[in-house]
């Protein structure tokens, strides 16, 4: 029954959190794919309409209902579980956070590619749903920027549960409960995409591959990032930072309100 109440609180923080913050989102994905002309918020709202800035987000949230259930009740049975002889908290957090990173990006991989590319298209240029993204793309291309997702989002998850923790527990001593949980969170996402950002970046290049004439196709991660490098600066890494950390903040301090709002309720 605990198993059963993580996946519903994982899963609903997810929602509510990404749909809060989708617009942010999209703008971020522009960002980073600075080589699809045209694709702006300024276009999205002049061509497709208001609403259309939450393009993509029925996907997203169907990807990310089962990732985010799947992350928190890991997360938990990792802690209670299988790292409870770990007696430091913070690497007991950081190691149970990497691998529900892990598990639950690799379970549900394919929804965020087909997001990514219903979010990157203009008035329907491409797919008209997401089933047809399916159909249009290979297995490979499905799973396209996998490892280097694992190799970003394990090491964020693991970072985000681990300084959230960290954050809350000294927070709570000058703060009320839901001010020093909204801050932690948030907080915790600013300071985990510091560290991962570049990876979030490359991730989102290899989603797009194929997608246009103009989309860059890289041999590898290692060529990856010695291609944008070479072509945009170190600063090419981190394309669309900043409104990456606009969007963090508000949408990490939700989820985790959420979560610790539906664990007090439903525990």
């Amino acid at each position: 029954m605990d198993f059963l109440k993580d996946l519903l609180i994982g899963g609903t923080a997810g929602i509510v959190s990404r749909t809060a913050t989708a617009p942010l989102e999209l703008y971020k994905m522009q960002l980073q794919s600075n080589y699809l002309k045209g694709s702006t918020i300024k276009n999205v709202i002049k061509k497709e309409g208001f609403r259309y800035l939450w393009k993509g987000n029925m996907t997203n949230c169907i990807r990310v209902f089962p990732q985010f259930s799947i992350n928190y009740s890991v997360y938990n049975r990792c802690k209670i579980r299988h790292f409870y002889y770990i007696q430091d908290e913070k690497i007991k957090n950081f190691v149970s956070g990497g691998v529900a990173g892990i598990v639950s990006m690799t379970a549900v991989y394919p929804l965020e590619t087909i997001r990514t590319r219903l979010s990157l298209q203009m008035q329907h240029s491409h797919y008209t749903t997401p089933w047809n993204v399916i159909k249009k793309l290979s297995i490979p291309e499905l799973y396209g920027g996998l490892k280097i997702s694992l190799l970003g989002f394990g090491p964020f998850n693991a970072l985000n549960f681990m300084f959230y923790n960290l954050y809350e527990k000294n927070f709570k001593k000058y703060l009320n409960n839901t001010t020093s949980k909204l801050l932690a969170g948030g907080l915790s996402g600013v300071s985990s995409l510091t560290i991962t950002y570049p990876t979030d970046l490359l991730r989102r290049r290899f989603q797009m591959e194929g997608f246009n004439k103009d989309t860059p196709k890289y041999n590898g991660i290692i060529d990856g990032f010695k291609t944008i490098i070479k072509e945009e600066g170190i600063i090419g890494l981190y394309r669309g930072l900043t409104v990456a950390y606009v969007r963090i903040f508000p949408c990490l301090a939700i989820q985790f309100w959420c979560m610790e709002t539906g664990k007090s309720i439903l525990k």
